[in-house]
């Protein structure tokens, strides 16, 4: 996993990437619990989205968000990390809420 723990990183994030690794993804970390929501924006491959609180807790898992789209997927409110890999990912390993 890359880490994304500052704002440069987290603004990139996984944008303009034809594919990864089964193995791969982000991890995005925020310094303090906070209301989080991610987007698609130049984002070509789908993603699963595993949004996780401060005591390391899944909140939300947000399955095959759509390439490309601009759409905000909330994940929810005292939230510092998120975890992003291939689409369909987190239902084929059983990661839930």
């Amino acid at each position: 996993m890359e880490i994304a723990d500052d704002d440069a990183e987290r603004a990139i994030g996984l944008m303009n990437r034809e594919s990864m690794p089964t193995s791969a993804g982000m991890l995005f970390v925020y310094e303090e619990p906070q209301r989080l929501s991610f987007w698609m924006r130049n984002t070509l491959i789908p993603l699963d989205m595993i949004f996780i609180d401060q005591q390391g807790v899944v909140q939300k898992v947000h399955h095959e968000a759509i390439p490309l789209d601009e759409t905000s997927i909330f994940g929810g409110d005292n939230l510092t990390t998120v975890l992003e890999f291939n689409g369909g990912l987190a239902r084929r390993i059983g990661i839930k809420a």
